[in-house]
C-alpha cells in the first residue's frame, strides 16, 4: 500500500493510561486506538444490562478509546448504555452513523432514512441518547438497492450531494465535529472529497477486497479505513475468514486463532486501517484486543496476501 498523506499519530497510551489497542492511528483530527469496539451486538445482552455495562468498562480497561454506535443498533439500547458506562475522564471517540432509523416493528429492525431531513433528525436522537452536546464524528450511511439484509426502495435513494450539505450544515453548527461514509463506492468518495471525510467503513475483509482501489484512496487522502464484517458474515459474497485453511494454517503456525489473523492481517494491510469488530463475549473481547500484538512474518503476509479472493 501506498503511505500516507501525513505521518500517524504515535500516543501510546489512552486516557485512562492503557496501551492503546491495537497501537494509535488516525481517526479525523483525533488520536484512536487501531482496534476500537463496535456496539452493535450489544443488543444481546439486553437481559443482562450489568453485564453490557461490565463489558464497556472492559472495553476501556483494555485500551480501546475508539466505540462505533448507531441509535438503530437495539434501538437506542447501545447509545444508553455508552452514556451510562462512559466517562468524560475515559476519553474515549464516540462515533455514530446516520442513514437508517430504528423500525422495531418491521420486517428489520432498521430502515433507511436518507433525506436530509431524516439525517438531522437522526443526529438530534443521538445526541440525546448519547447525552453528548456534539457527536465527534458521524458516519453517512448511504442507501444501497440490494445487500445485508436490507434494501432501500426508490423514495430512499436520496442524491449525496445533498445529503452532505446537511452533513457540514451539522458540522458548521457543532453538532457533529467529523464527517465520515460507509457502504460507498469509489466514485461517491472522489465526489465528496472536497468537503472534508474523516473515515470511510466498508464491508471489506481478507477474503473480500473488492474495495481496494477505494483503500487506497483512503490511503493517500489520510482518511481512516474501517471496515465492517471484517472477518466475513452469513450474507452472501462475505466468506468467513477463520473458515480458510490458508487461515487456519498461519494461525496454528503463529499461535493464534484463525480470527486473530483475519484482524491482524488487517492491521498490517495499511496504517490507515482502524478495526471495530464487535462482541458481546469479554473473553472474545480480550481476544480481538489480543490481535493487535500478533505479528505476521513475511511468510504469513505472502500466503494471505496470495489467498484468491474471486
Amino acid at each position: 500500500m501506498t503511505s500516507p498523506a501525513s505521518p500517524l499519530p504515535s500516543s501510546p497510551a489512552t486516557a485512562s493510561g492503557a496501551p492503546r489497542a491495537g497501537g494509535a492511528g488516525r481517526l479525523g483530527d483525533r488520536t484512536v486506538s487501531r482496534i476500537g469496539y463496535g456496539a452493535m451486538q450489544l443488543h444481546r445482552m439486553a437481559e443482562d444490562r450489568a453485564g453490557a455495562l461490565a463489558l464497556l468498562r472492559r472495553v476501556v480497561e483494555l485500551g480501546i478509546d475508539h466505540i462505533d454506535t448507531a441509535q438503530f443498533y437495539g434501538n437506542g439500547y447501545s447509545n444508553d448504555l455508552i452514556r451510562e458506562a462512559i466517562r468524560p475522564q475515559d476519553g474515549v471517540t464516540v462515533v455514530s452513523k446516520v442513514g437508517a432509523t430504528p423500525d422495531p416493528g418491521g420486517p428489520a429492525p432498521m430502515r433507511y432514512a436518507q433525506h436530509p431531513a431524516e439525517l438531522r433528525a437522526d443526529v438530534e436522537t443521538n445526541l440525546k441518547s448519547l447525552g453528548l452536546d456534539r457527536i465527534p464524528l458521524v458516519n453517512l450511511r448511504r442507501a444501497t438497492t440490494s445487500g445485508f439484509g436490507l434494501s432501500a426502495g426508490p423514495d430512499q435513494i436520496v442524491d449525496l450531494d445533498d445529503q452532505l450539505a446537511e452533513m457540514e450544515a451539522l458540522r458548521d453548527e457543532g453538532k457533529i465535529g467529523a464527517i465520515g461514509l460507509s457502504t460507498i463506492g469509489l466514485d461517491d468518495l472522489r465526489r465528496a472529497l472536497p468537503v472534508g471525510i474523516a473515515c470511510v467503513q466498508n464491508a471489506y475483509s481478507l477474503l473480500a477486497r473488492e474495495d481496494e482501489e477505494l483503500v487506497r484512496t483512503c490511503t493517500v487522502h489520510g482518511i481512516a479505513w474501517v471496515p465492517y464484517f471484517p472477518l466475513g458474515s452469513a450474507f452472501p459474497g462475505l466468506p468467513k475468514v477463520n473458515e480458510h485453511p490458508v487461515v487456519q494454517d498461519v494461525a496454528r503456525s503463529l499461535g493464534a486463532t484463525p480470527a486473530q489473523i483475519g484482524l491482524a492481517w488487517l492491521l498490517h494491510h495499511t496504517p490507515g486501517t482502524l478495526l471495530i469488530p464487535g462482541t458481546a463475549d469479554v473473553s472474545h473481547l480480550e481476544a480481538n484486543v489480543a490481535a493487535g500484538a500478533v505479528t505476521l512474518d513475511a511468510e504469513a503476509l505472502a500466503a494471505l496476501d496470495a489467498i484468491h479472493t474471486g
